[in-house]
Protein backbone atom coordinates (compact mmCIF):
# COMPACT_ATOMS: atom_id res chain seq x y z
CA UNK A 1 0.00 0.00 0.00
CA UNK A 2 1.44 3.37 -1.08
CA UNK A 3 1.22 6.12 1.55
CA UNK A 4 1.94 9.72 0.56
CA UNK A 5 3.45 11.65 3.49
CA UNK A 6 2.96 15.40 3.05
CA UNK A 7 5.28 16.88 5.69
CA UNK A 8 7.86 19.68 5.42
CA UNK A 9 9.71 18.87 8.67
CA UNK A 10 12.52 16.46 7.75
CA UNK A 11 12.85 15.01 11.24
CA UNK A 12 9.14 14.18 11.49
CA UNK A 13 8.99 12.92 7.92
CA UNK A 14 12.01 10.66 8.43
CA UNK A 15 10.38 8.96 11.39
CA UNK A 16 7.13 8.51 9.48
CA UNK A 17 8.85 7.09 6.41
CA UNK A 18 10.92 4.64 8.46
CA UNK A 19 7.94 3.54 10.54
CA UNK A 20 5.71 3.06 7.52
CA UNK A 21 8.38 0.98 5.81
CA UNK A 22 8.78 -1.17 8.92
CA UNK A 23 5.02 -1.85 8.89
CA UNK A 24 5.03 -2.99 5.25
CA UNK A 25 3.81 0.22 3.60
CA UNK A 26 5.45 1.91 0.61
CA UNK A 27 5.95 5.54 1.67
CA UNK A 28 6.22 8.51 -0.67
CA UNK A 29 7.27 12.02 0.40
CA UNK A 30 6.06 15.49 -0.49
CA UNK A 31 7.53 18.54 1.26
CA UNK A 32 5.06 21.14 0.04
CA UNK A 33 1.43 21.40 -0.97
CA UNK A 34 2.37 21.78 -4.61
CA UNK A 35 4.50 18.63 -4.47
CA UNK A 36 1.58 16.77 -2.91
CA UNK A 37 -0.80 17.86 -5.66
CA UNK A 38 1.72 16.80 -8.32
CA UNK A 39 2.66 13.49 -6.67
CA UNK A 40 1.88 10.06 -8.07
CA UNK A 41 -1.41 8.53 -6.96
CA UNK A 42 -1.27 6.89 -3.53
CA UNK A 43 -3.61 4.63 -1.56
CA UNK A 44 -3.61 6.90 1.52
CA UNK A 45 -2.45 10.48 2.14
CA UNK A 46 -1.02 11.65 5.48
CA UNK A 47 -1.40 15.41 5.24
CA UNK A 48 0.26 17.94 7.56
CA UNK A 49 -1.69 21.21 7.75
CA UNK A 50 1.31 23.45 8.43
CA UNK A 51 2.96 23.46 5.00
CA UNK A 52 5.37 26.21 3.86
CA UNK A 53 3.68 27.16 0.58
CA UNK A 54 -0.06 26.71 1.19
CA UNK A 55 -2.58 25.77 3.86
CA UNK A 56 -2.94 22.01 4.21
CA UNK A 57 -6.72 22.42 4.21
CA UNK A 58 -6.51 23.88 0.71
CA UNK A 59 -4.44 20.86 -0.34
CA UNK A 60 -7.10 18.61 1.17
CA UNK A 61 -9.85 20.43 -0.73
CA UNK A 62 -8.02 20.10 -4.05
CA UNK A 63 -7.15 16.43 -3.52
CA UNK A 64 -10.73 15.62 -2.60
CA UNK A 65 -12.09 17.46 -5.64
CA UNK A 66 -10.26 15.08 -7.96
CA UNK A 67 -9.88 11.85 -5.99
CA UNK A 68 -11.51 9.63 -3.38
CA UNK A 69 -8.14 8.74 -1.83
CA UNK A 70 -8.39 8.45 1.98
CA UNK A 71 -6.87 11.52 3.67
CA UNK A 72 -5.67 11.60 7.28
CA UNK A 73 -4.78 15.08 8.54
CA UNK A 74 -1.73 15.39 10.81
CA UNK A 75 -1.59 18.59 12.80
CA UNK A 76 -0.68 20.24 16.07
CA UNK A 77 -4.00 22.07 15.99
CA UNK A 78 -6.60 20.53 18.28
CA UNK A 79 -9.39 23.10 18.30
CA UNK A 80 -12.80 21.68 17.51
CA UNK A 81 -13.37 24.16 14.67
CA UNK A 82 -10.18 22.96 12.95
CA UNK A 83 -11.26 19.33 13.26
CA UNK A 84 -14.76 19.97 11.93
CA UNK A 85 -13.53 22.17 9.07
CA UNK A 86 -10.94 19.60 8.03
CA UNK A 87 -13.55 16.84 7.91
CA UNK A 88 -16.01 19.02 6.05
CA UNK A 89 -13.33 19.60 3.41
CA UNK A 90 -13.20 15.85 2.83
CA UNK A 91 -10.61 14.45 5.25
CA UNK A 92 -11.37 10.93 6.47
CA UNK A 93 -9.65 11.22 9.83
CA UNK A 94 -7.72 13.69 11.95
CA UNK A 95 -4.71 12.95 14.18
CA UNK A 96 -3.30 15.57 16.53
CA UNK A 97 0.44 15.65 17.23
CA UNK A 98 1.99 14.11 19.19
CA UNK A 99 0.55 10.69 18.38
CA UNK A 100 1.79 7.13 18.73
CA UNK A 101 2.83 5.32 15.57
CA UNK A 102 0.69 2.37 16.58
CA UNK A 103 -2.35 4.65 16.62
CA UNK A 104 -1.45 6.09 13.21
CA UNK A 105 -1.13 2.63 11.64
CA UNK A 106 -4.49 1.62 13.15
CA UNK A 107 -6.10 4.71 11.65
CA UNK A 108 -4.56 4.04 8.22
CA UNK A 109 -5.96 0.52 8.26
CA UNK A 110 -9.33 1.76 9.49
CA UNK A 111 -9.79 4.34 6.72
CA UNK A 112 -8.76 1.86 4.04
CA UNK A 113 -11.29 -0.66 5.39
CA UNK A 114 -14.01 1.97 5.36
CA UNK A 115 -13.20 3.01 1.80
CA UNK A 116 -13.65 -0.51 0.49
CA UNK A 117 -10.44 -2.52 0.76
CA UNK A 118 -11.99 -5.05 3.14
CA UNK A 119 -15.60 -4.95 1.98
CA UNK A 120 -16.97 -8.26 0.80
CA UNK A 121 -17.27 -8.23 -3.00
CA UNK A 122 -20.93 -9.28 -3.00
CA UNK A 123 -21.81 -6.43 -0.62
CA UNK A 124 -19.79 -3.95 -2.62
CA UNK A 125 -21.68 -4.87 -5.78
CA UNK A 126 -25.09 -4.44 -4.18
CA UNK A 127 -26.82 -1.08 -4.54
CA UNK A 128 -29.04 0.31 -1.80
CA UNK A 129 -32.40 1.62 -2.98
CA UNK A 130 -34.62 3.61 -0.63
CA UNK A 131 -37.50 5.06 -2.63
CA UNK A 132 -36.09 7.80 -4.87
CA UNK A 133 -32.64 7.39 -3.32
CA UNK A 134 -30.10 4.99 -4.84
CA UNK A 135 -26.64 4.36 -3.41
CA UNK A 136 -24.31 2.48 -5.77
CA UNK A 137 -21.50 1.28 -3.53
CA UNK A 138 -19.45 -0.19 -6.36
CA UNK A 139 -19.46 3.05 -8.34
CA UNK A 140 -19.46 5.24 -5.21
CA UNK A 141 -22.40 7.13 -6.69
CA UNK A 142 -25.62 8.52 -5.20
CA UNK A 143 -28.72 9.59 -7.10
CA UNK A 144 -32.06 11.05 -6.09
CA UNK A 145 -34.79 10.59 -8.69
CA UNK A 146 -32.04 9.75 -11.18
CA UNK A 147 -30.08 12.95 -10.54
CA UNK A 148 -26.56 12.41 -9.23
CA UNK A 149 -25.65 13.94 -5.87
CA UNK A 150 -21.97 14.78 -5.41
CA UNK A 151 -20.75 13.69 -1.98
CA UNK A 152 -17.40 13.56 -0.23
CA UNK A 153 -16.22 10.07 0.81
CA UNK A 154 -17.21 10.73 4.41
CA UNK A 155 -20.67 11.97 3.41
CA UNK A 156 -21.07 8.87 1.25
CA UNK A 157 -20.10 6.58 4.14
CA UNK A 158 -22.48 8.36 6.51
CA UNK A 159 -25.41 8.16 4.10
CA UNK A 160 -24.68 4.49 3.39
CA UNK A 161 -24.54 3.67 7.10
CA UNK A 162 -27.93 5.31 7.67
CA UNK A 163 -29.44 3.69 4.57
CA UNK A 164 -28.36 0.18 5.54
CA UNK A 165 -30.97 0.25 8.32
CA UNK A 166 -33.76 2.57 7.16
CA UNK A 167 -36.02 3.92 9.92
CA UNK A 168 -33.59 2.63 12.55
CA UNK A 169 -32.15 5.33 14.79
CA UNK A 170 -28.37 5.52 14.72
CA UNK A 171 -26.83 7.21 17.75
CA UNK A 172 -24.02 9.69 17.29
CA UNK A 173 -21.68 7.25 19.01
CA UNK A 174 -22.69 4.45 16.62
CA UNK A 175 -22.10 6.77 13.68
CA UNK A 176 -18.68 7.86 14.92
CA UNK A 177 -17.64 4.26 15.62
CA UNK A 178 -18.75 2.97 12.21
CA UNK A 179 -18.24 5.90 9.86
CA UNK A 180 -15.20 7.44 11.49
CA UNK A 181 -13.34 5.06 13.80
CA UNK A 182 -13.69 3.48 17.21
CA UNK A 183 -10.57 5.44 18.22
CA UNK A 184 -12.00 8.76 17.02
CA UNK A 185 -11.57 11.40 19.71
CA UNK A 186 -13.24 14.31 17.96
CA UNK A 187 -16.51 16.00 18.94
CA UNK A 188 -19.90 14.44 18.26
CA UNK A 189 -20.84 17.77 16.65
CA UNK A 190 -18.90 16.49 13.66
CA UNK A 191 -21.84 14.16 12.95
CA UNK A 192 -24.33 17.03 13.07
CA UNK A 193 -22.20 19.09 10.68
CA UNK A 194 -22.07 16.25 8.15
CA UNK A 195 -25.82 15.56 8.52
CA UNK A 196 -26.57 19.23 7.82
CA UNK A 197 -24.47 19.13 4.65
CA UNK A 198 -26.04 15.85 3.54
CA UNK A 199 -29.56 17.23 3.96
CA UNK A 200 -28.65 20.20 1.82
CA UNK A 201 -27.10 18.08 -0.92
CA UNK A 202 -30.04 15.63 -0.97
CA UNK A 203 -32.33 18.59 -1.57
CA UNK A 204 -34.74 17.88 1.28
CA UNK A 205 -33.97 17.92 5.02
CA UNK A 206 -36.63 15.27 5.61
CA UNK A 207 -34.36 12.51 4.26
CA UNK A 208 -32.46 12.47 7.56
CA UNK A 209 -34.63 12.79 10.63
CA UNK A 210 -33.21 13.85 13.97
CA UNK A 211 -34.46 11.97 17.03
CA UNK A 212 -33.88 14.36 19.90
CA UNK A 213 -31.43 13.09 22.47
CA UNK A 214 -30.76 9.90 20.49
CA UNK A 215 -29.42 10.35 16.96
CA UNK A 216 -30.51 10.21 13.32
CA UNK A 217 -32.38 7.93 10.93
CA UNK A 218 -32.96 7.82 7.21
CA UNK A 219 -36.57 7.97 6.00
CA UNK A 220 -37.97 7.76 2.49
CA UNK A 221 -39.20 11.05 1.09
CA UNK A 222 -41.83 11.18 -1.62
CA UNK A 223 -41.32 13.43 -4.61
CA UNK A 224 -42.34 17.03 -3.89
Amino acid sequence: MRVLVVEDDDAIASGLLDGLTDHGFVPLRARTGREALAAAEADVVLLDLGLPDMDGRDVCRELRARSAVPIIMLTARSDEIDRVLGLELGADDYVTKPFSFRELVARIRAVTRRTGNSVDASDEQRAIVRGRLTIDRRAHRVTVSGVEVKLTPKEFDLLTFLAEAPDAVRTRTDILDNVWDINWYGPTKTVDAHVATLRQKLGDARWIEAVRGVGFRLVEVDAP
